[in-house]
């Protein structure tokens, strides 16, 4: 692996050797003293927009020095607390040396009064919120991760990290790409000390970047901006431990930057469900415990680099194995036509191992100031192997109707290759532009399972036994493909006018063939094909899109409105075991608008208006039965036809750099018609589904249909202020969402109403870099109603409180407590498990720079680790209990790898003087 990683260092120095980049250098004085004033913040501003493209801080004796400055024009500031800003516009061509530059000190006269102030954490600018790291202290060796959960508006919730109540789907290191979308993975290989300040905001699509016309495509970003004297050295950290029932944990991640070259390698071997890398000791990424007894290895390499002037490149490779040991407990109830009960219950067992290979590039190549040019393709393999088994058993609430034995071992592969291609050229005229963009898709599945199962079938003259020996092989081919063309032309001064034009296919080929065995085992025995459970299916979804829009924008207001004309044909044709074909036409009307205010450069106001189609999935319009749970039958719907939903989104923002006190609100609603539900059939008696097939009393048939009424709306609040008496900030959250979901059970219609109120609140602590702590709540109260059968209606109530404690104690010796205390109330018999989940460590820095540790950590200190949850759809109220990993006691050695290039911020001086 280290001549891999010198290879790439190698392969990368050639290729930055060709960038052409420039030197600003100069020294920081006092005016009419001249003496060199140290750690003065030196920017290079963005003439457009005064964004930050550059910076540094001056040295103990006033010189600084920006390298790989590209060619442009600036704006030069200097800012010095208690002294005058400094401004001049900075035409780099070439290396710059300004020499001596004097700023002076500000005239304050204090007389009697003392005046004290707060380091604003941040500031809003548009959609974009800024932080400024140095305002949140962690501890030295801290994860990017650590710093981000503590800005306010940001909660880990549901397994994924949270940015004013939406998902963070992509983190960027000084706007490029970092591991791709893996969020976790890419602020666990970035330690917090690099950082300088952190942008959190909504990336436009990249068709919208290149034309300047919003397509409403968005993703929540961050950005991390590192501190200058950081993006040249090497940084990381490595682990090692043993503890006991055999737990290990051998991990390292490794960053080597020099400037606008960067490569990570990250590595993991661990049976103790730590599925990425991780520098945090203790971590319990958002307190919800991994389902299972997970045994992991990884290998990642991540690079970003510029080649030549115009060329931009990121992409990461990943290697992943993973082995899950599972055992599930689960309770559903059905909603059924009438009072009566039907429940099922289940208990699974499942090892699966998965080898997996994901590798995503981006190369963005600008040509020239009106020409660029992206392409990014992306792929993955997953090969699958399975080894399963469940007992199921249907019950009215007393007695047995039927019960399901069933062993499943299976080999599954799957292949998946991307590709988007985009071109936009800006004319001389402003507000003048075309862009060509183009996706290619393809993906593969192979797949093979066998499966022995018993099933009992209660009836009033006595039980009835039906034995199964099936191998399915599964065979499925999906092709993408999108074309468009998008024309922008300027329409008075602050009016831009877009017209655009998209065809795309996506064409689907699915076979199933069911054998059954008969005179043996599936070594010896004659395989037969069930033609009842064997399909050969193909499906083509045809689009055209005609598109009209205007966009108007001054400094405070933007608003857009787009009206798209939707032309779509959907072709089913089945081949076997009876051919047909099945012809759909829809066409639609798609109107958006988007609204922006800005009250101020700190506050703004989004509000957008949607409408959209979906079409169904292959496997939702294939008409075969899926006799995977003999008890519960599948099968598709060709005759589904797509759903059209409107939705609103409001986005409210306001961060007070004076106060530090932010507010963030987003609602979201949304209304569907021909929305894509499930019809359940239960059979009062054995009936005839399909030639062959009966369903048994007590049986269900799943398959999907359109259903009006469906609509969804979600609202979440946060509230931020710093706690000055404690050096910490504090953030209050608050959360409304009500869902209506319609369902037909025995060709009746009805609704489940599911509504939820959640409130919580977080305390980060900012005190110093020896002692540190987050203290976070999250409760939910919940309630179900079902317009079928009224004694579905329930009431539950789930709570989750998190604390996380580190603290330096004195020569190195360091303590952690990472705590997380669940509560469930309202859950079925069984399920209601309230549990505390602790983890501790204590730990010695060791070597003369501190920067390794030796620790013994415990997990589960208390042996009450537990993971419960409940899903409500359509058709049933679910409650799930997985086995989780159980206390063990470790020992390991941490080490931080920290080598910069020249450089020294005020840390590293205090430290050294």
């Amino acid at each position: 692996m280290k001549y891999l990683f010198f290879l790439i260092l190698t392969i990368g120095g050639f290729t930055t050797g060709y960038s052409q980049s420039s030197i600003v250098k100069g020294k920081i004085l006092e005016y009419g003293k001249q003496d060199p004033i140290p750690y003065a913040n030196i920017l290079l501003l963005s003439v457009r927009d005064s964004a930050q493209a550059y910076g540094t801080i001056s040295e103990i004796d006033g010189e600084f020095e920006i390298a790989n400055v590209r060619e442009g024009t600036y704006l030069f500031k200097i800012q010095y607390l208690g002294y005058k800003n400094y401004f001049r516009t900075l035409e780099v061509n070439s290396n710059v040396d300004l020499g001596s530059l004097s700023i002076q000190e500000e005239a304050t006269d204090l007389g009697e009064v003392v005046v004290t102030s707060r380091r604003s954490t941040g500031t809003q600018k548009s959609d974009t919120t800024m932080y400024n790291a140095d305002a949140f202290k962690t501890m030295k060796d801290a994860s990017a991760q650590v710093l981000i959960e503590k800005l306010p508006g940001v909660v880990a919730e549901g397994g994924a990290l949270q940015a004013q109540g939406e998902n963070i789907a992509q983190i960027l290191v000084d706007g490029k790409p970092f591991f791709g979308t893996d969020v976790q993975a890419a602020l666990q290989n970035l330690p917090a000390e690099v950082i300088q300040s952190i942008e959190i905001f909504d990336q436009k699509s990249e068709k919208a970047q290149m034309s300047g016309f919003d397509d409403g495509v968005r993703l929540k970003t961050i950005n991390i901006i590192t501190k200058e004297n950081r993006r040249k050295g090497q940084f990381g950290k490595t682990t090692a431990g043993y503890g006991t029932d055999d737990r290990y944990l051998v991990g390292a991640s490794i960053n080597a930057f020099d400037e606008d070259q960067r490569v990570t390698i990250t590595g993991l071997t661990n049976n103790v469900n730590m599925l990425n890398y991780t520098s945090d000791a203790n971590t319990q990424s958002d307190g919800r415990p991994q389902e299972g007894v997970v045994t992991t290895n990884i290998l990642g390499l991540n690079y970003t680099d510029l080649w030549g002037e115009k060329i931009k490149v990121s992409g990461s490779y990943t290697y992943s194995k993973r082995e899950n040991v599972g055992i599930v407990n689960k309770f559903r109830e059905f909603v059924t036509t009438d009072e009566s009960n039907q429940e099922y219950s289940e208990t699974a067992a499942d090892v699966q191992v998965k080898n997996e290979h994901q590798a995503d590039l981006r190369l963005e190549y600008n040509i020239d100031e009106r020409n660029r040019i992206l392409f990014i393709p992306r792929f993955s393999a997953k090969s699958t192997s399975e080894n399963s088994s469940f007992i199921g058993e249907t019950t009215d609430g007393a007695n047995l109707i039927n019960q399901v034995d069933n062993l499943k071992t299976g080999q599954y592969q799957e292949y998946d290759f991307f590709n988007r291609l985009i071109y936009g050229h800006k004319f001389n005229k402003a507000g003048r532009s075309i862009t060509f963009s183009g996706m290619l898709h393809n993906g593969w599945d192979n797949d093979e399972s066998d499966r022995k199962a018993r099933n009992l079938y209660f009836e009033e003259a006595g039980e009835r036994v039906e034995n199964i020996d099936q191998r399915t092989t599964r065979e499925r081919q999906g092709d993408r493909w999108e074309a468009g063309i998008s024309f922008t032309e300027a329409i008075g001064k602050n009016g831009q006018l877009e017209a655009e034009y998209e065809i795309g296919n996506r064409g689907n080929n699915s076979d199933q063939l069911v054998f059954n065995v008969e005179g043996g085992d599936f070594e010896s025995g004659t395989m037969l094909l069930d033609t009842a459970l064997s399909n050969s299916f193909q499906s083509d979804y045809l689009t055209q899109e005609f598109e009209i829009g205007y966009q108007y924008r001054t400094e405070k207001l933007s608003v857009q409105t787009e009206l798209q004309y939707q032309d779509a044909n959907l072709d089913n044709r089945q081949e076997f075991p009876q051919d047909f074909i099945l012809n759909r036409k829809f066409t639609a009307v798609l109107p958006t608008v988007r609204f922006e205010y800005k009250f101020s450069s700190n506050t703004n106001i989004q509000i957008d208006f949607d409408t959209q189609t979906d079409e169904p999935q292959v496997r939702q319009l294939q008409p075969v039965i899926d006799n995977t749970n003999p008890l519960q039958l599948r099968t598709g719907n060709p005759d589904l036809d797509q759903s059209y939903s409107k939705e609103f989104r409001v986005r409210f923002r306001s961060q007070n750099p004076d106060t530090d006190k932010s507010w963030f609100l987003y609602t979201r609603s949304q209304f569907v018609d021909n929305y894509i539900s499930n019809s359940t059939f239960i059979a009062d008696e054995a009936t005839e589904i399909q030639d062959g097939i009966i369903l048994e009393k007590g049986s269900q048939l799943n398959k999907p249909v359109n259903l009006d009424g469906y609509w969804d709306l979600r609202s979440w609040l946060s509230y931020g202020m710093p706690l000055d008496f404690m050096k910490s900030k504090l953030n209050i959250n608050g959360g409304v969402s009500v869902t209506r979901r319609p369902g037909q059970v025995n060709d009746e219609i009805g609704f489940n109403n599911s509504q939820r109120l959640s409130t919580g609140f977080s305390v980060n602590s900012s005190i110093s870099d020896q002692i540190d702590f987050n203290i976070w709540s999250r409760s939910s109260f919940n309630k179900v109603e079902n317009t079928l059968n009224p004694s579905l209606d329930d009431s539950y109530f789930q709570q989750r409180f998190r604390v996380n404690f580190n603290w330096i104690i004195w020569q190195g010796i360091i303590y952690r407590l990472d705590l997380n205390h669940q509560i469930n109330s309202g859950l079925s018999e069984g399920f209601d498990n309230n549990f505390s989940l602790i983890n501790m460590s204590l730990g010695k820095k060791i070597f003369k720079n501190q920067r390794g540790e030796v620790s013994v950590m415990v997990y589960d200190l208390l042996g009450q680790n537990a993971n419960v949850r409940r899903n409500v759809t359509e058709t049933y109220i679910e409650d799930i209990q997985t086995n989780v990993l159980q206390q063990y006691f470790m020992l390991s050695f941490t080490y931080n790898l920290r080598r910069f290039s020249k450089g020294m911020d005020e840390d590293t001086y205090n430290e050294m003087f």
